[in-house]
């Protein structure tokens, strides 16, 4: 049996395969619409989710089976003081297969060490995002075909977004990738980041204005500044609205230059950007749907001839 903590749970090769399949997918839906007929997903969200809760959801319903869990922590057992270990044990009764988001950093592992089914870690606090991660791979292939030789900057709040760090670490395992960390100093990438990079020899700067560094990137992944990871409301409302990428700054972009968002966006990126041809954020989450279709396949052992 196999789980999901972290994108780096997958080999090169093996996301390679992953991505072939949900390109499949993708390209032809009726292939897998039965798929997973007798197979349930359980959805486990201790904390606030649309995209990530729903697209999962979407996924199994797509491929033919069924879903059952929670959408927050107070309509479980976890509101009477209920372990994530205990959790999991008794969702394993019911499901085939569980996707787990909780604040806590680590309490998906926990919940895979006493799992009886596969356990996708759906975000752990500020620590991982693996099938976000995902998302933006398949998304990067399918655009611009290829996951090397590029330079991509990554915006807004880098010290607490486990999108960032799960791409961060998924990306350092291809040719020739550059990053240009662009953010307040409040909120500039962690050290342990920065150090890994220096032990990899993976080229990186760090700046402040979005404005210094547009002409140089092929890629550009905004995040929004995240109130529920402050501890004052003050330092929040000072900094959420350091970035806004709008149609002024685009123009100094490279004209295939990708704008990925992992969303939700608050006003980071203005909505006059959406109608521009280089905004992939709406694609990604299409993307998010076929490869969590296609982890889910994965992780059940499911072959589709």
């Amino acid at each position: 049996m196999r789980h999901l903590m972290s994108p780096l749970d997958f080999t090169v090769k093996e996301l390679s395969d992953l991505f072939d399949l949900a390109e499949d997918i993708e390209h032809n839906p009726a292939k897998y619409s039965h798929a997973c007929a007798g197979k349930k997903l359980a959805t486990c969200f201790y904390e606030p989710s649309t995209r990530t809760r729903l697209s999962f959801e979407s996924a199994m319903l797509n491929l033919g089976g069924n879903v059952i869990g929670f959408s927050d922590a107070g309509s479980s057992s976890a509101a009477k003081g209920e372990s994530v270990s205990d959790t999991i044990r008794v969702i394993s009764c019911f499901a085939d297969i569980c996707a787990m988001r909780h604040p806590k950093e680590g309490a998906p592992m926990v919940a895979a060490e006493k799992s009886g089914i596969p356990v996708i870690n759906a975000g752990d606090g500020g620590h991982q995002h693996p099938t976000q991660t995902l998302t933006d791979l398949l998304t990067i292939r399918a655009l611009k075909g290829r996951l090397d030789n590029f330079t991509i900057g990554l915006c807004g709040d880098l010290k607490f977004g486990r999108t960032v760090h799960s791409l961060i670490h998924a990306l350092v395992r291809y040719e020739n990738i550059k990053f240009i960390f662009i953010s307040p100093e409040e909120l500039r990438i962690p050290d342990y980041i920065t150090d890994m990079l220096k032990q990899r020899s993976v080229p990186y700067e760090e700046v402040i204005r979005l404005e210094d560094t547009m002409a140089d990137l092929d890629l550009l992944y905004m995040t929004r500044v995240q109130k529920e990871r402050f501890f004052n409301e003050e330092d929040y409302v000072r900094l959420k609205d350091f970035y806004i990428l709008d149609k002024t700054k685009m123009k100094l972009a490279k004209e295939d230059m990708l704008v990925l968002h992992p969303l939700p966006r608050v006003n980071e990126i203005s909505v006059e950007v959406d109608d521009d041809e280089r905004a992939a954020y709406f694609k990604q989450v299409q993307y998010g749907v076929y490869v969590r279709m296609a982890l889910i396949l994965t992780l059940l052992g499911i072959h589709v001839d």
